[in-house]
């Protein structure tokens, strides 16, 4: 479903990605794990356009997000044309981003109806049964302010289902939270990668890594240095960069 090939992306001089490339299937949970400043976060940046490319290609479905062939060239698309290929992509980020002067209803129902051009009847249905989904739906008519952080996280993966995305990219979705509300979040994300959804988490979570990820990728220095599944880069990494980092986070 999603392809990244060679991707490299600086800022100013410094080289941040340094030619990633992996893909992700259709249902697949693919859990990103290394280091900080190893470039983890910005490859989600960049596949949702958050982060504009120096080189190399983001596909989703088969189709670049940014650019259109043009006689082998790569000509970048409008502004609007870019949101349009990006609205199949959920994002969560470290720091919930809901609006403080909504409800958390009205959070929820903002994109589908601003964006999408939705019905508000049906944007408000969906969005109680995503509340009720991540355990919620009393807090409808609540405002950000007035919920523990776990709360506002759990609203937020709520706010990016209720745009009934392919694929939702996670950017450390527990890194700004409590120790006690880590643990309800990190239930809805295993509910969500059992039920098929399309997932990229950036996380330092590794016994969430370990139980919900089809594969684990291991990223250091802008490179992408070991990939397997969750038993083979937790327990028996090869590469002696991720033996030490495994054996510093385990």
């Amino acid at each position: 479903m999603i392809k990244i090939e060679k991707v490299r992306k600086s800022f100013g001089a410094h080289l941040v990605l340094k030619d990633v490339s992996f893909e992700v299937a259709k249902g697949e949970t693919v859990c990103i794990i290394g280091p900080s400043g190893s470039g983890k976060s910005t490859v989600l940046r960049c596949i949702n356009r958050l982060e504009v490319i120096d080189s190399g290609r983001i596909t989703l479905n088969d189709e670049l997000i940014a650019y259109r062939e043009n006689e082998g060239r790569l000509v970048e698309l409008r502004e609007r044309e870019v949101l349009n290929r990006i609205k199949d992509l959920g994002m969560v980020f470290q720091g919930f981003n809901l609006f403080p002067h909504m409800t958390v209803l009205q959070n929820l129902i903002e994109a589908p109806v601003g964006v999408k051009g939705e019905k508000r009847s049906l944007a408000t249905e969906r969005g109680r049964d995503y509340l009720r989904m991540v355990g919620l739906e009393d807090k409808a008519e609540a405002y950000p302010v007035m919920l523990s952080g776990g709360q506002k996280q759990r609203v937020a993966i709520a706010r990016a289902l209720n745009m009934e995305p392919q694929a939702i990219l996670f950017d450390e979705p527990t890194s700004a939270l409590d120790p006690e509300n880590v643990n309800e979040v990190l239930q809805v994300m295993k509910k969500l990668a059992k039920g098929g959804l399309t997932m990229i988490v950036v996380t330092h979570e590794m016994g969430f890594a370990r139980e919900a990820a089809d594969r684990v990728i291991f990223m250091d220095d802008g490179r992408i240095v070991e990939v397997g599944t969750p038993n083979e880069i937790l327990s028996w990494p090869q590469n002696a960069r991720t033996q030490a980092f495994v054996k510093s986070v385990l």
